[in-house]
């Protein structure tokens, strides 16, 4: 089987996931994007990364196995190119091995470990890379890292039999794959203003603060001392009305936050109430109830949706009078 792979006789189409951190996709892509078309147009695998402003980025390589073999060939060359570059400047004397990250199915991690570890010590010992597979699965995924490190040519070898064992051993059941999360930006109010957080910096956040100042003025409490309403002109208690939201139960616990923290300081920031039902057996949602004024409501729903940053969630709202 392994020699029909490296002679490219095992010609089947595979689809191989890595995750990477910004700074190593930045180096795949390349300026205006040269360096992934070369290696597209060099290897004949599609080569896709995913959007968005995660710290961490899934790149998906398809195509026949030696197509594979190709860009798993160019990207860790590239890696080791950097690693030289990065070398020129320092101190170090030692250089680092390269370094990739693949994201397989859990289901097929037994039959890449083998029984009593033997497969995964046959792989280490016959590329002379090093392979270790982690013991849980990437967060609400049924997928885990396998990392590898070594020379590029290990790599390569090490590639290629992890291939012979995916498709020896198919996955089983459904896989849900691992989406990297945007990097959740903290939010502060200051004097009245919302700023996000963003490296050392506190940038100023409008659309927040609108929503932020409209939700204390309409808030239903008076402040301390005070009898009359806090601010004349405006009703001390408006109409409050109900939104209700339905939430996936595997990103329930980022809205919570550990011992509830996070739950507690979205009900403070926003003055709103809001009620979290218990998980219903065989549903994989849970219902959110936010109660308060619609300023209230506004700043709740934002600040419960920056806290599963799951672009899911946006429109599957639904509203009760």
């Amino acid at each position: 089987m392994e020699s029909k792979v490296s002679e490219g006789g095992l010609n089947v189409t595979l689809t191989i996931r890595l995750l990477m951190h910004g700074k190593e996709v930045g180096s795949i892509i390349g300026k205006k994007g040269e360096t992934v078309k070369k290696m597209r147009e060099e290897s004949g695998a599609r080569i896709n990364i995913s959007e968005g402003n995660c710290p961490e980025r899934i790149v998906t390589i398809t195509g026949p196995t030696d197509a594979i073999f190709k860009a798993f060939a160019m990207i860790a060359y590239k890696f080791e190119e950097d690693i030289t570059n990065s070398m020129s400047n320092s101190t170090a004397t030692s250089k680092p091995p390269v370094t990739l990250r693949l994201v397989v199915p859990a289901s097929q991690c037994g039959s890449l470990i083998g029984k009593g570890g033997s497969k995964i010590k046959e792989i280490r010992e016959s590329t002379g890379a090093q392979v270790q597979v982690a013991g849980d699965m990437l967060p609400n995924s049924t997928e885990r890292a396998v990392t590898i490190s070594g020379t590029p040519d290990a790599i390569i070898q090490c590639v290629k039999q992890i291939c012979v064992v995916m498709l020896e051993s198919p996955p089983k059941g459904a896989t849900i794959p691992y989406r990297p999360k945007p990097a959740s930006t903290p939010v502060i109010f200051a004097g009245g203003q919302a700023y996000t957080i963003q490296g050392q910096y506190a940038i100023p956040h409008p659309d927040l603060t609108k929503l932020h100042q409209l939700a204390m003025q309409q808030t239903p409490f008076t402040p301390l001392g005070q009898t009359t309403p806090a601010f004349p002109g405006l009703d001390a208690s408006p109409p409050a009305s109900t939104h209700e939201l339905t939430i996936p139960n595997d990103l329930i616990g980022c809205i919570i936050g550990r011992q509830g923290t996070k739950i507690n300081e979205i009900r403070q920031m926003s003055g709103a109430q809001i009620k979290i039902a218990n998980a219903t057996e065989g549903s994989s949602e849970r219902q959110i109830t936010i109660t308060g004024t619609p300023a209230n409501i506004s700043l709740a729903q934002y600040l419960i949706n920056a806290s599963s940053a799951d672009p899911d969630l946006h429109g599957r709202n639904t509203f009760t009078a």
